[in-house]
């Protein structure tokens, strides 16, 4: 039976997991990187023994995150970026809470711990009672995005635990809407007060993410929307225009940060993943932008990353000239590929052949604390081997498409 109610501003459907919104738009409950449907396909699996999933799960399990004892460490204003006059920084804070809520609550979803579901709920609650703002240099928009989708997506993962109460659960929508949301508003419209392409890729995406996985947890359809057009249109460098910006024949495509660096360059191909798995699982399509874009930029990027050459072409915008891609970081590892993988040859049976090598060189996919102690290793919420590969389909051969 389903049974309507109206509650802020939607129709909630309880039973479908869905909220309709009063444009007459369904946001689906769960919908941030996983669907309701997705995650109990893998709690079956993990209880027949299916790999690769159990080997990722128990690396989660193996993440000092993932434990039913962890104690998160709010503050009521995190400091992100050193400049003098700053208060010192004190966001590693919260990078790590956010990646434990996300493990925690991951947990729980595919066995049923409620151990773990009350841990989430803690620290999920801890934040969302205490913090009060962002601040720093121009990197703070940076904490405004990562952190931002990261808590979301926690809570979305989360949603319909019976150990997180409603009321902590309202608790966490309004501080996400009220710190992070106005902040990735403020950078997408204003960049800080530069030009619209001063930034690169990288701070945009995050701020897309933010404002997707943010709309999506709080049923705030404009916030979504918001990102997910700027995705597609929006003038600065994350647009998906101008952040794969050179098309080249045979499926590659430049992206924008190859000039700069190979840790952002993957930072980027993670983020933009991340926008689309959230826009899939809302009905739209952004994958499939442009021809399928992205793609030809995580083939690109993957395929720069084995060792293997790459056409090139000097990239210049208002803050530098790249004449030539950089060897910075050129091999490193990072959690991006497995969600690359899972929709563009699993979902869509497309070919890419880089997505598939890269993924096998880097082996099962960890999370927050599995690819060193700094921000950038906590970057993306990680497990994507367990979380977007379809195990039967994850054969040596397979990955050679």
């Amino acid at each position: 039976m389903v049974m309507y109610f109206k509650l802020s501003g939607c129709v909630l459907l309880i039973g479908l997991g869905i909220c309709q919104s009063a444009r007459g738009q369904a946001f689906q409950h769960p919908g941030a990187l996983n669907s309701g449907g997705e995650f109990s396909v893998r709690a079956q699996g993990l209880q027949h023994h299916v790999k690769p999933w159990t080997d990722d799960f128990a690396k989660l399990r193996a993440n000092s995150h993932d434990k039913p004892d962890y104690a998160p460490r709010p503050v009521r204003v995190v400091v992100r970026g050193i400049g003098r006059g700053q208060p010192p920084e004190n966001y590693a804070r919260l990078f790590n809470d956010a990646a434990a809520a996300y493990a925690l609550a991951l947990d729980w979803r595919l066995t049923g711990d409620t151990s773990r579901a009350a841990a989430a709920a803690r620290i999920l609650t801890a934040w969302a009672q205490t913090l009060q703002g962002i601040e720093g240099t121009a990197d703070r928009y940076l904490a405004s995005g990562l952190y931002g989708y990261q808590l979301a997506v926690a809570g979305e993962t989360l949603r319909g635990s019976p150990t997180w109460a409603p009321a902590e659960q309202e608790a966490l929508k309004t501080m996400l809407v009220r710190v992070f949301a106005p902040m990735s508003q403020d950078f997408l419209t204003h960049h800080n007060g530069a030009a619209v392409d001063h930034y690169w890729a990288n701070w945009d995406l995050a701020n897309i993410a933010s404002l997707m996985a943010i709309g999506v947890f709080a049923d705030r359809r404009d916030l979504y929307e918001q990102g997910r057009d700027y995705y597609l249109n929006g003038p600065g460098n994350g647009s998906i225009g101008h952040a794969a910006w050179k098309v080249y024949p045979g499926g590659l495509a430049q992206w924008q940060e190859s000039g700069r660096d190979q840790g952002h360059t993957l930072l980027g191909i993670g983020l933009a993943g991340t926008i689309c798995e959230i826009a899939w699982h809302q009905g739209d399509d952004l994958f499939g932008a442009d021809n399928n874009r992205l793609l030809a930029a995580a083939r690109y990027v993957a395929r720069y990353n084995l060792g293997q050459d790459v056409p090139y072409t000097t990239y210049k915008d208002s803050l530098a000239t790249q004449p030539e891609i950089s060897a910075d970081g050129r091999g490193q590892v990072r959690p991006v590929w497995a969600l690359i993988w899972g929709h563009y040859v699993q979902r869509r049976h497309l070919s890419a052949p880089e997505v598939g090598s890269i993924m096998q060189r880097d082996g099962l996919e960890g999370g927050g604390g599995d690819y060193g102690p700094n921000s950038g290793g906590f970057d993306q919420l990680g497990y994507g081997t367990l979380t977007f590969l379809n195990a039967e389909e994850n054969s040596s051969e397979s990955m050679k498409r």
